[in-house]
């Protein structure tokens, strides 16, 4: 984390469902063998599950983000998300297991290049915002997991942001969005976390995080968390 912290502004809101979690984030800077250029990857995930089991899925998954970077050398974020999906597929489904496993996880891979002011990015089923000039940009995610699934031989897609001075990017998990709470006992909606993220984004990053988490623990009142909560911003 040590990089981003030094140049960028940055909140990370973490509230585990249990103990344990099936939610992780993952920070890595990396030169990669032939570059002298540093790239620093960013994912929120989800793993299956929440508590020992989506623990247990979540420390594979950050093992093969781990092999693909560092051993294998794959700097694409899409790249990276195919080589992840093969391994954790591989993991759980060896030679000869009668019962098929469709674990995986859902999550927005991020690779910076600070110096050239670009982002490169792959989405497994959860989106990533960009707030740009009072407006939320949203791009979409591929609509399948970072597992088994009908289309695990089609390759994730790679998309790229030039960034501007000002920008701010977030990704999460579906645990905020998907808190009941309120007055009516509903979900907290997407379209609620996005206003709430619109009319706060000029605000430090450690006054969103402290809004955020005191919005959520509001909305949730004497309900019990659902799933376990995940928001990362980042400040360029």
């Amino acid at each position: 984390m040590e990089t981003l912290i030094e140049t960028k502004p940055f909140f990370i809101v973490y509230k585990p469902k249990d103990i344990v979690s099936g939610d992780f984030y993952y920070a890595l800077s990396h030169k990669h063998l032939g570059s002298k250029k540093e790239i620093f990857y960013m994912s929120a995930a989800d793993c299956t599950g929440h508590g020992v089991p989506g623990a247990l899925m979540s420390m594979m998954a950050v093992s093969k983000l781990n092999e693909s970077i560092i051993e294998k050398n794959l700097i694409a974020p899409n790249d990276i998300l195919d080589n992840v999906r093969k391994g954790i597929i591989a993991s759980l489904n060896p030679e000869g297991s009668e019962e098929e496993s469709k674990d995986g996880m859902d999550c927005v891979l991020c690779a910076f290049d600070f110096e050239e002011m670009k982002l490169d990015f792959a989405a497994a089923n959860n989106p990533l915002w960009l707030i740009r000039d009072g407006a939320v940009i949203e791009f979409k995610p591929d609509k399948m997991p970072v597992g088994k699934s009908p289309k695990e031989n089609e390759p994730y897609t790679l998309q790229s942001i030039q960034l501007q001075k000002g920008d701010t990017i977030y990704i999460f998990t579906d645990g905020y969005a998907d808190q009941f709470g309120g007055e009516k006992g509903k979900k907290f909606k997407y379209k609620q976390l996005q206003d709430l993220l619109l009319k706060n984004c000029n605000k430090s990053m450690e006054e969103q995080k402290q809004l955020l988490s005191a919005t959520i623990e509001n909305w949730m009142g004497n309900l019990e968390q659902v799933d376990d909560i995940l928001v990362i911003g980042i400040k360029i």
